[in-house]
């Protein structure tokens, strides 16, 4: 593998290289890096070494060089990106670039290390909590690292990634900080997270794609008036690789009884890994695995509506499809895109559409039946590093745009070709954006009796639960103990050390979620009450290593 500096990601420094001019701690912050998509077509996981060095013999063509950059000020980098979570949030409430009075920050918190990932539990019941998994390189000897390491005897020693598995509880009783942590777990770094859609043997299943090459599934169980993610099974998919994504064949709702459970992975060696769930376990068995793509096989996903059918996006700016029943050859290999492929995902509520994201900073919608040519190309300001469908609005599409921040796809309006298909395009400064997950809580104004949170799988609480869960504070920590140490500038901090900033431009006058009288109600019987022109997401970013909770109202 090429080597990595402090901080990147493994799939982002595959496709981030490093502004010429030096930086600075004084002045207004600059951007730290761009997107490959402007610099080495198609590359990934470039080190600052190798930038301006060697030809560029990847899918942006043979032989193409790329630009020479200046030195890099390492120190001055680690130094900007440690103040970016302020720099951030600062930006955000003061209405800067790309401020939209649809959307609302409503917190963000520092998670210490570089974060690439984030998911919200679908399943009724748990769907205030949400997942968030980071990616840190270290030495071996626990300093940051921005090359290969020297050992006692003067042999060079890998770099460490090291992640961390975070959980939340989104708090629905107006707390100031609606995002509560309720549990972290040191683990390999995480590239890719997603939830199974069901229920896996009474419990909700979180999937994790990490540095080590393994996917490993975390069950999670009620603990007393909290949730705790336990590991049940782990699977290594290949020696020396990093596993970069994962999806369930759970997609679409409906699924049948008799279905199996499966799950699909590519990995850095451009394979792709369909695996397959024992639901009494549960535990992981490996099905089949085969050779995709020339160089990292970005991206995995199932057609939700045939799950034979899988797609793969990879470095060699190839979009693929497969049948895992034969996957000798691939069904159809798409040139479309002009740089690497990392984002795909199947329409949950359309069955024959297709959403692609690249490098090369364009969302491409396909009707499946015919390649030709897609249905719509939409450019967005940034390479497109995750897709997410809204689980209930059929037609709005989210897109993680690295340094572009996050974009809002509507799906009716570019397939019409009518008028601009981006409802929101919202650029975070000094950020790069690669997690990001629409919420399936829903606002809404049910009957004052009616539970937040209705109880979910039987299986998964015990018959004594309270079946309104309330969020109001899973931490064994006290209100007053969690509020206790202020930075006198707005902030607070967790007992746990992590900083969680004050909410921003809430639609509230006092400043809480939600506005008086609308509730979040997280169970399906309450979609008739629910009212979908105010949504919440939540976004990670990297370099600033910040989580954020945002509202946004579509009108």
């Amino acid at each position: 593998m090429t080597r990595e500096r402090e901080g990147s990601l493994c799939p982002g420094s595959l496709g981030q290289t490093l502004d010429s001019a030096p930086l600075s701690q004084s002045g207004p912050p600059v951007t730290p890096c761009r997107t490959l998509g402007k610099s080495l077509p198609g590359r990934g996981l470039a080190s600052a070494a190798e930038v301006g060095a060697a030809p560029c013999t990847r899918p942006g063509g043979p032989g193409r060089r790329a630009p020479a950059f200046g030195a890099v000020n390492v120190a001055a980098l680690l130094s900007l990106c440690r103040a970016l979570p302020a720099a951030t949030a600062a930006a955000a409430s003061s209405g800067g670039a790309g401020a939209d009075g649809r959307v609302q920050l409503l917190q963000a918190v520092d998670t210490e290390h570089t974060v690439d990932s984030v998911e919200w539990c679908p399943l009724a019941g748990c769907r205030h909590l949400l997942a968030c998994g980071t990616y840190q390189l270290w030495k071996p000897e626990g300093r940051p690292a921005d090359g290969a390491c020297q050992s006692e005897l003067g042999v060079a020693e890998p770099p460490v990634r090291l992640g961390r598995l975070y959980l939340y509880s989104c708090n629905e009783d107006r707390s100031p900080c609606p995002l509560v942590e309720v549990q972290r777990r040191d683990t390999s770094a995480i590239l890719d997270m997603k939830w199974c859609h069901v229920p896996v043997a009474g419990h909700p299943v979180l999937g994790v794609a990490d540095a080590s090459g393994s996917i490993e599934l975390l069950r999670l169980v009620p603990s007393e008036d909290t949730w705790t993610l336990q590991p049940c099974s782990r699977l290594a998919l290949e020696r020396q690789c990093l596993a970069l994504s994962l999806d369930w064949s759970t997609g679409k709702a409906g699924r049948a009884s008799d279905q199996p459970l499966k799950i699909i992975s590519s990995d850095s060696k451009g394979q792709l890994h369909l695996l397959k769930i024992s639901e009494a376990g549960p535990g992981l068995q490996a099905v089949v695995t085969w050779q995709a793509h020339q160089f990292e096989a970005w991206v995995a996903a199932f057609n939700y509506w045939q799950t034979e059918v899988v797609y793969s996006g990879g470095d060699d700016g190839l979009l693929k499809g497969w049948d895992t029943r034969m996957p000798d050859a691939a069904t159809f290999s798409s040139r479309r895109h002009s740089m690497g492929v990392c984002s795909v995902q199947s329409s949950p509520h359309r069955e024959h559409v297709l959403a692609t994201g690249s490098y090369d900073e364009h969302v491409l919608l396909w009707d499946m039946r015919s390649l030709r040519r897609p249905l719509a190309d939409v450019p967005v300001q940034g390479g497109v590093w995750r897709l997410k469908w809204h689980p209930f609005q059929r037609d709005l599409l989210l897109a993680a745009c690295m340094h572009g921040g996050f974009t809002i796809i509507n799906y009716q309006t570019a397939a019409e070709e009518e008028q601009d298909a981006v409802s929101l395009s919202y650029p975070l400064p000094n950020s790069l954006v690669y997690g990001i997950d629409w919420s399936w809580l829903h606002f809404c104004r049910p009957p004052q009796t009616q539970p937040s949170f209705p109880g979910g799988d039987p299986e998964a609480r015990t018959a004594d639960q309270d079946s309104t869960l309330k969020a109001a504070d899973p931490s064994p920590a006290s209100s007053s103990e969690r509020l206790a140490d202020s930075d006198g500038v707005g902030g607070t901090t967790h007992q746990n050390g992590s900083k969680l900033e004050a909410p921003l431009q809430t639609e509230d006058e006092d400043g809480r979620l939600p506005t008086p009288g609308v509730k979040i109600c997280d169970c399906d019987q309450d979609l008739e009450a629910a009212g979908f022109d105010t949504n919440l997401l939540a976004t990670c970013s990297f370099y600033d290593h910040v989580l954020h909770l945002w509202k946004w109202q579509d009108i």
